[in-house]
């Protein structure tokens, strides 16, 4: 194998870990190719932020297989989960809010796993949602489908943000990751910055509130850390 390749397959390798998952060679020769432009030879502008893989933050397994769609996903749509305002902001915090979610949407909900692809904790850490979406962001050419917005869960990104945003505004931290995550998963999937959206766009629902009226400048914001 050429050093040079050797090289970028553990630089690769070494990011990846960061995110806490640990894929093949095969897998990473697909993520590098996933990250570069059209030309082939420009590398990623947006860094892989880190995100806790479903073992990381000790999720259930699903009660039956994920459905993997082979296409892209078109858009992002936010959300906030509308549970309390907790001024823990640990990630153990994060871990523990991770794990609820997963039990009330299974349990109550009756869903085969948590419903959102991603989540985003008031301290600003991140976790994998559903199984599998982690590894299908890497990779930036499949989507795990979600149960996050009605008539959009086989062709959308679902995040939640831990929170509820009726009445107040999201700590700076949640709101820093979430352009960092959306950043990251506008450029793996080739998403438009301007296809970024509230739950309320597709749903009767007030869902994620506040931040909804910033979706602007989220857009934009997005928009300049993909340049």
């Amino acid at each position: 194998m050429p050093q040079d390749l050797y090289d970028q397959i553990s630089f690769n390798r070494r990011r990846l870990l960061r995110g806490g998952v640990a894929l093949g060679t095969g897998a990473l020769l697909g993520g590098t190719a996933a990250g570069m432009a059209a030309g082939g030879a420009t590398p990623m502008s947006v860094s892989q932020p880190d995100i806790a893989d479903c073992d990381a933050w000790g999720a259930r397994p699903p009660s039956s297989p994920v459905t993997i769609i082979n296409n892209k996903p078109n858009k992002i749509i936010v959300h906030h989960t509308a549970l309390a305002n907790s001024t823990d902001y640990s990630q153990a915090h994060a871990f523990a809010d991770s794990r609820a979610i997963q039990d009330l949407h299974m349990d109550t909900n009756g869903w085969l796993d948590t419903g959102q692809q991603f989540t985003n904790s008031r301290g600003g850490w991140l976790t994998e949602g559903r199984h599998g979406s982690l590894y299908a962001l890497l990779h930036g050419q499949t989507l795990v489908e979600g149960a996050q917005c009605v008539g959009q869960n086989d062709q959308s990104i679902g995040i939640e943000n831990e929170g509820t945003y009726l009445d107040q505004q999201p700590p700076q931290a949640l709101w820093d990751s979430l352009i960092t995550l959306c950043a990251f998963i506008c450029q793996q999937y080739g998403v438009p910055a301007t296809e970024i959206y509230g739950h309320k766009d597709f749903n009767n629902t007030q869902c994620p509130g506040l931040i909804h009226d910033r979706l602007p400048e989220l857009r934009t914001s997005v928009g300049a850390v993909l340049g």
